[in-house]
């Protein structure tokens, strides 16, 4: 599903936190947004599902205006995993996930097998089927955080936003997350805070800072030792994994 940034600014001060973002993503693209703390990512990913609304210009989905479309309609298609989603500790597991249903039910619809088996799909593919009837209540942040993606995939989105997927993950699980969000053949798009998953994982990279496009493209593209000491104030530089041959990002303390 393709996404667009048409000239995107938004914020929460009279300082935007963006500003006259465009961008362009291709349906099945996974595009990580990165940058230092306080660079737009997040502000920039809650204009895609309706929890900021921009100050100016606007987020098309496919050809719908996410402002102007139905907010079921949203729903339906966009996938959200957001920081601090920990809600509803009362739930269990499995009925948390349960809620990713929900967008495609009628008012007085309960769901069906073919949703149940959805369900656990979802938490299978996770790694969450083992705690599925526990109370979030009782769960790690790590398994909670597995659980919240899980309901995003009972969804069934064309597109997945993810704000920091791998907060509270240990390194199996970020690597396991990650590739299987790469694996969906959906369109991602997800704020990273660590350079080597981004590089490893995403086919696109955006960095930001103080709110615009200081570079996109691919990883090759944007992770360059210009880029490293522009937008994050450090020394650095790519290498081929000596495993699997792919990107591994090294970074160091800014010389002068």
């Amino acid at each position: 599903m393709k996404l667009v940034f048409d000239g995107v600014t938004a914020g929460y001060t009279e300082v935007p936190a963006v500003h006259d973002v465009k961008l362009t993503i291709a349906a099945g693209e996974f595009v990580a947004v990165v940058g230092p703390n306080g660079s737009g990512k997040s502000t920039l990913l809650k204009t895609v599902y309706r929890a900021l609304r921009p100050r100016a210009g606007a987020v098309l989905l496919g050809e719908a205006d996410v402002w102007t479309a139905r907010h079921r309609d949203v729903a339906r298609r966009v996938g959200v995993l957001g920081q601090d989603q920990a809600g509803g500790y009362d739930f269990t597991a499995r009925e948390a996930v349960r809620l990713g249903r929900y967008p495609h039910l009628g008012a007085f619809d309960r769901l069906s097998v073919t949703d149940e088996a959805v369900v656990a799909d979802a938490l299978e593919r996770t790694g969450a089927t083992a705690f599925a009837d526990r109370p979030l209540s009782t769960l790690s942040g790590g398994e909670r955080q597995r659980v919240l993606l899980a309901r995003s995939l009972a969804q069934e989105p064309g597109l997945l936003v993810l704000d920091e997927p791998t907060n509270h993950l240990d390194p199996a699980h970020q690597i396991s997350v990650l590739s299987l969000v790469a694996s969906l053949g959906i369109t991602v798009v997800a704020a990273l805070h660590t350079l080597d998953l981004a590089a490893r994982h995403a086919t696109t990279i955006v960095a930001l800072k103080r709110g615009t496009i200081a570079a996109a493209g691919t990883p090759a593209e944007v992770l360059t030792p210009a880029v490293f000491r522009e937008v994050f104030e450090v020394d650095g530089s790519v290498v081929p994994d000596p495993v699997d041959g792919r990107p591994r990002v090294l970074l160091r303390e800014l010389s002068s």
